[in-house]
């Protein structure tokens, strides 16, 4: 029998990011276990060794925080970049515990983000294996016709390769502007505006308004909220965890 857990997992339930954050952590050699520099994917026993992260001892798991939050424009995602201005976790108020967006959105981006410091979850909510669906309210330039909607549906080639099958569903067309609905079940940075872009029709503005079971509902812009039990059992199960 193997005992112990592995290093990364251990790491992330104690906050300090997703696995894939927390095995970046390990290869920079900032992660030490009884003194010595610890090796990617070692078995640990938290009860027993003493885990060192840049000197100072493991911290103790933190209270686990689900949180959805309505990102305005102008707002980043990322939490990393000092110089990138008001980010999410500037709209999170008496904020107690280190938090990190699942699914980030570009500035220009509105709508639903999930905050959490559940590094396990955030990790199976990105992996594509899950396939979780985003759900996109889009409008963009000119009236959309049945041949762009094809490609978009059947999978559109960018520089990164062709884009998975997606469901779109044409809200409104008029000559200058149009509405779309797009689910997608990857996630590929500024996805949806490469994808309209390249079937000749720019992105004006772009609101997620549902991952998995999640849904942004009436939550203003900037506004946060905690999720109920039955959102999270949801989100849950659309990774994969067996329920509790």
């Amino acid at each position: 029998m193997i005992e112990g857990e592995r290093l990364q997992k251990v790491l992330a339930r104690a906050g300090y990011g997703s696995r894939r954050a927390c095995e970046e952590i390990v290869r920079q050699g900032r992660v030490r276990v009884n003194g010595r520099v610890a090796a990617l994917g070692e078995r640990v026993d938290p009860g027993r060794d003493r885990i060192e992260v840049g000197g100072a001892p493991l911290s103790k798991p933190e209270r686990l925080v689900y949180l959805l939050l309505h990102k305005p424009r102008g707002v980043v995602s990322t939490v990393r970049d000092r110089h990138a201005g008001r980010t999410v976790l500037d709209l999170v108020p008496h904020r107690e515990t280190r938090l990190y967006p699942v699914g980030r959105l570009d500035r220009e981006s509105e709508g639903l983000i999930l905050l959490t410091n559940d590094g396990a979850l955030a990790e199976r909510l990105l992996h594509p294996r899950h396939q979780v669906p985003r759900r996109y309210h889009v409008w963009v330039k000119g009236r959309v016709g049945e041949a762009a909607l094809r490609q978009l549906r059947e999978g559109v080639p960018l520089e990164d390769g062709t884009t998975a099958p997606a469901q779109v569903k044409l809200v409104r067309a008029a000559e200058g502007s149009s509405r779309l609905e797009i689910v997608l079940r990857e996630g590929r940075k500024r996805q949806v505006r490469r994808m309209a872009m390249a079937v000749g029709h720019p992105v004006t503005r772009l609101v997620r308004v549902a991952m998995g079971p999640l849904r942004l509902g009436s939550l203003q812009p900037g506004a946060v909220r905690p999720l109920t039990r039955s959102e999270l059992d949801e989100l849950r199960r659309a990774a994969g965890i067996p329920g509790r």
